[in-house]
């Protein structure tokens, strides 16, 4: 029996906050896994903008959904 609708875009969104997709960067780049969000909140930090409530929940969905490894990530 096919999902409805509703219950399909629900369960599709459960499935893309579950995996992360990883990036391999060269070694001397990143040491430790990076998570886009924190990328995110560090250069815009670096420019001046000073973060908000908001912001956080940016940058957690942003590293559920994206991370930057190295080479033996």
């Amino acid at each position: 029996m096919p999902l409805s609708g509703t219950t399909q875009r629900a369960a599709d969104s459960t499935e893309r906050e579950q995996s992360a997709r990883q990036v391999r960067l060269p070694g001397f780049l990143v040491d430790q896994p990076v998570g886009l969000g924190d990328v995110v909140k560090r250069a815009t930090s670096a420019i001046g903008i000073k973060p908000c409530g908001p912001c956080s929940e940016r940058a957690r969905r942003l590293n559920q959904w994206l991370i930057f490894t190295g080479r033996n990530g």
